[in-house]
């Protein structure tokens, strides 16, 4: 299938998106919370999907953060039940299309066998390299920056780094994301207009998109009205208007 993409058109290298608005989806329609997170994997497919055609390289997903711990236990063990199962149904179709399968957050807190099937869909789609589906799992954005710290401590201690070496540059390799671009579009469904400790550092000049449509109906449509919105941007990153120009003639 051909790309949809405009090329005379920059679409963004890097998408992340917070899939909020699955239990609301549910409420309003009178079913269990489940069902919701059973639709937004179908949103995921799709949008998986979408990215590949179109040539994004890293998508990635805000699949359950830190505070998600606090929820009631049955949709925390039912979420996880649903993550072992996207990746049982949809593994082989990711690894056909050379797409690298990724995660970032504390997995130790999921149980051995959800950490062992995660292990081995990123073990079997290591060298892919058409793009990265990179999924947050028990993902913080101040416990990324906290973890790079003490890390950057340690080198420290150790002699591995020097103080004159810590730029923000080295300091990103010690993120979860390290070797990673920074998303250069974030998208939140759900109608709320927070980032929600999703990628703090990584998202300093992100271009951010906010949508009220809830995550189960996120389509090919509501896409492309964020990366038309994205591609309407000036990303100037702390230059003026003139400068951005002068360095897009002269690239």
């Amino acid at each position: 299938m051909q790309s949809d993409s405009d090329p005379s058109q920059a679409l963004p290298r890097h998408v992340a998106i917070i899939m909020d608005g699955n239990g609301r989806w549910a409420k309003r329609r009178r079913l269990p919370r489940l069902e919701g997170h059973r639709q937004g994997a179908k949103a995921v497919r799709r949008t998986v999907e979408f990215c590949r055609r179109n040539g994004i390289q890293v998508l990635t997903l805000y699949a359950f953060s830190t505070e998600n711990w606090q929820r009631p236990e049955r949709e925390v063990s039912g979420l996880m039940k649903l993550l072992s199962q996207f990746l049982d149904s949809e593994l082989e179709e990711i690894h056909s299309h050379d797409i690298r399968v990724s995660t970032i957050g504390d997995l130790s807190r999921l149980s051995a066998n959800l950490v062992a099937r995660i292990e081995a869909a990123k073990a079997k789609t290591r060298e892919n390299s058409s793009m990265v589906l990179n999924i947050a799992l028990s993902y913080g954005g101040r416990q990324d920056i906290l973890q790079a710290a003490v890390k950057v401590g340690r080198a420290l201690q150790s002699g591995e780094l020097t103080e004159d070496l810590v730029d923000e540059k080295v300091f990103s390799d010690f993120l979860y994301t390290s070797g990673l671009p920074d998303p250069d579009l974030l998208i939140r469904t759900g109608g709320e207009l927070r980032i929600s400790n999703f990628l703090l550092w990584q998202s300093a000049y992100t271009e951010l998109y906010f949508t009220p449509v809830l995550w189960p109906d996120f389509d090919e449509k509501t896409f492309w009205e964020a990366l038309r919105e994205f591609q309407a941007r000036q990303r100037r990153f702390g230059m003026t208007s003139e400068q951005v120009q002068v360095r897009e003639r002269v690239s």
